[in-house]
């Protein structure tokens, strides 16, 4: 059975599809007599108004966009569920696109933003991305935008995140005081700040530790396709680490899989923390031990910001930057 629509109504009661509209909408510019007679149709036919009809009317869609570089890892899915539980009470709907690490589709996503088919964008880049033109250009278009987790710099927008220096710096001391004297810090990108902050944080522990630059290991983990070859090659070398931090929550389960097969012992050979929110750490092989990050608080205090730039054209975004700590959990992984 086809939808009932306003044109059924009028083609049905030989009146205007305007007219029709303002009947519905109780206009006082139709007589109380026609407003009875459209009603009553509309209630026999179970008429049910078009919400995207009626936003678009009112030059909104009561959409916004969040978009994410991968849905696998639970942080994000976490995220979601804090970004869903803010956008349901102001009764809009969630548009989730994927970028899956790429630039090129980041790029794709937020030209179809430009649309009007969003009141506006949370997004966390890339591992590609080092520019900000595309986004520069939702901004052009009067689309609020909001950065969580992962922020590019170089725009003036509101941001949320943790305190990604604090975490890799508290990593590798922690890393340090249970005895490991060549830490490698495993990353996913050379110019993600997110990254680059925990890396900076991990560098600097290390030379308060007074370990030289030439001892500091830094990995990047760049190939997602390759990621279990890569980290089995870096553990079965001969500079291997004896102690791990994996800046992201996909480069756990390489280094599981691969200190298994190589008979390599977690914590007695290698002692490993995780920037993670599994739900699975503590009932891994050894239990792991993390750097807990707030997702679900993360993605919500991001969608609240960005409706209040949404409903009020005056709030200045450019000047919320919200820091949400992080926590370091200690289990079996490094004792």
């Amino acid at each position: 059975m086809s939808r009932v629509n306003i044109k059924v109504l009028a083609d049905q009661l030989q009146l205007s599809v305007s007219t029709i509209s303002k009947a519905l909408r109780d206009s006082y510019e139709i007589s109380d007599e026609t407003k009875k007679k459209v009603l009553e149709l509309a209630t026999r036919l179970n008429y049910v108004p078009n919400p995207y009809a009626s936003s678009l009317r009112k030059k909104k869609s009561k959409t916004i966009a969040v978009v994410l570089p991968e849905v696998a890892d639970n942080f994000f899915s976490l995220a979601i569920n804090g970004i869903q539980s803010v956008a349901e009470s102001k009764g809009y709907h969630v548009l989730i696109y994927l970028s899956h690490e790429k630039f090129a589709n980041e790029k794709t996503i937020l030209e179809d933003c430009q649309s009007g088919r969003v009141d506006g964008v949370l997004i966390s880049i890339s591992s590609e991305t080092n520019t900000a033109d595309h986004i520069n250009k939702l901004q052009a278009n009067n689309i609020p935008v909001v950065f969580f987790d992962r922020e590019q710099e170089g725009i003036e927008t509101a941001r949320v995140t943790t305190n990604d220096f604090d975490c890799g710096f508290l990593a590798a001391k922690h890393l340090l005081q249970k005895g490991c004297r060549k830490p490698a810090f495993f990353s996913i990108s050379q110019s993600l700040p997110i990254c680059l902050n925990r890396e900076k944080g991990f560098k600097t522990a290390l030379r308060t530790a007074g370990i030289p630059e030439q001892d500091q290991q830094i990995i990047y983990c760049t190939d997602n396709d390759g990621l279990y070859k890569q980290v089995k090659t870096i553990l079965q070398g001969n500079q291997r680490p004896d102690g791990l931090i994996a800046s992201v929550e996909k480069i756990v389960t390489p280094v599981y899989l691969a200190s298994y097969e190589l008979n390599i012992r977690i914590p007695n050979d290698l002692k490993v923390i995780a920037f993670s929110t599994l739900d699975t750490a503590p009932i891994l092989n050894p239990p792991l031990t993390t750097i807990t990050q707030p997702a679900f608080e993360i993605g919500k205090a991001a969608a609240t910001l960005l409706f209040k730039g949404i409903e009020k054209s005056s709030f200045d975004l450019t000047r919320e930057r919200v820091i949400i700590p992080s926590v370091l959990i200690e289990r079996q992984s490094t004792m």
